[in-house]
């Protein structure tokens, strides 16, 4: 590393490390965490897959990831869940971060399990020098409820009950494995993750009420739930209170109209935000009024290809392609090279090749389009991705594409 006086070399740190390094989270995401809030992170802390690099003996950067697995275009995969990028104030722009999320790479890379990578990215200027690609996006809905309607309901096929989530974690999760083979951008979750997706913290609810857990009975059983919060306000004419919607998982079409249809009605309330929204929510084409969503554009989930030819063999495509990729990558030059991609719904291959190539892009384009969240012809227009064949987007780009957008359901 260039510019330091001393050397400071990148550790694995252990388990007991993890208050040193959530003192450097506090100081590079300006928050101050409660204790139990520490604890809560440490609980999913993998200190075997950190990167640490201490300044006499003080942390000052540090990456890591989680171990768990992603939902892609019809399949589900290993995925590295990087998350705990920081570098401390005093040391910005001397090289850490680079060096960090190199050695990252290369150790994902060599260590043979996880053929891409995901992030969510506090700066989106970040990522894309280390061949991360911007593979979602989600809408942020901040609305007022009073006119907004549903369909109206048709002959009841099936009951909602509210419940606390440490008495339905069990039955929360089946729905959500459930559901989530067929949504792109859904991470696994284990005991463990579940334990922390549904820690119900005083010190994290903004003043909102505990976590609210809705269920839908449908005539098989339970096929879908919301999880939510309600915060009382009070104006001169009566009540205006907020629904915090936090995720809406619905087997069924019926689960997903009828939880919602609760959400946007709950007593006393006049106001009803989401975070996650997905570009094809259902709740765009089943609302009255969907412009009274408010809705907003915003990022979500960052793909790095790791091993490509793993990578592209892994996941489904929406139509058959057989097309030959001339690839450029910096930073594993293992995946620089031409390779051809054979594929369909059922399956797909990507080899090694000498034929000429009919696209050419870097590595962070495959990452975009990864998740069939983004357009080949997008990518293509903005100069992204070079045809170096004549039609060859046009007739790759349906193959690239899914039946459902990619809709990241948490932060991680």
């Amino acid at each position: 590393m260039m510019g330091y006086t001393r050397r400071m070399d990148i550790t694995v740190p252990r388990a007991a490390d993890f208050d040193d390094i959530s003192g450097l989270f506090s100081l590079a995401f300006h928050d101050a965490p409660e204790p139990e809030v520490v604890d809560i992170e440490r609980s999913v802390f993998e200190p075997d897959r950190a990167l640490l690099v201490r300044d006499a003996g003080v942390p000052v950067a540090h990456a890591t990831a989680f171990t768990r697995e992603l939902t892609v275009p019809g399949a589900v995969l290993p995925a590295a869940h990087v998350t705990g990028v920081a570098v401390a104030p005093t040391h910005r722009r001397r090289g850490l971060l680079t060096a960090l999320m190199r050695r990252q790479l290369r150790e994902i890379r060599d260590a043979g399990r996880e053929p891409v990578a995901v992030l969510w990215a506090s700066e989106g200027r970040i990522y894309p020098r280390f061949g991360y690609g911007l593979a979602a996006r989600r809408c942020t809905v901040q609305c007022d409820t009073t006119e907004l309607r549903l369909p109206d309901p048709g002959p009841a096929a099936g009951t909602l009950r509210l419940g606390r989530a440490d008495t339905h974690a069990a039955e929360l999760a089946r729905l959500y494995e459930r559901v989530r083979a067929d949504r792109p951008g859904w991470s696994g979750r284990d005991e463990r993750w579940w334990a922390y997706r549904l820690a119900d913290l005083a010190s994290l609810r903004g003043g909102a009420t505990p976590r609210r857990v809705l269920l839908h009975d449908g005539p098989t059983g339970p096929d879908g739930y919301a999880l939510y919060r309600a915060k009382e306000e009070w104006g001169p004419t009566g009540p205006c209170g907020q629904v915090l919607v936090e995720e809406v998982v619905a087997a069924t079409g019926e689960a997903y109209v009828e939880l919602w249809r609760l959400l946007l009605s709950v007593d006393l309330t006049r106001r009803l935000s989401f975070r996650y929204a997905a570009l094809d929510e259902p709740l765009f084409w089943l609302l009255n009024e969907p412009r009274r969503l408010g809705a907003q554009l915003a990022d979500s989930l960052w793909v790095r290809v790791v091993d490509l030819p793993a990578a592209l063999a892994a996941r489904r495509y929406a139509t058959e392609v057989d097309v030959v990729l001339e690839v450029t990558d910096d930073l594993l030059p293992e995946n620089t090279g031409r390779w051809r991609l054979v594929g369909g719904p059922t399956g797909a291959e990507c080899v090694a090749t000498t034929a000429p190539a009919g696209l050419a892009c870097d590595v962070r384009a495959l990452g975009e389009l990864y998740l069939g969240g983004t357009g080949l012809g997008a990518l293509g227009a903005a100069g992204r991705v070079r045809e170096l064949v004549p039609g060859t987007v046009a007739a790759t780009a349906p193959a690239f594409t899914w039946h459902r957008a990619p809709s990241p359901m948490e932060v991680f």
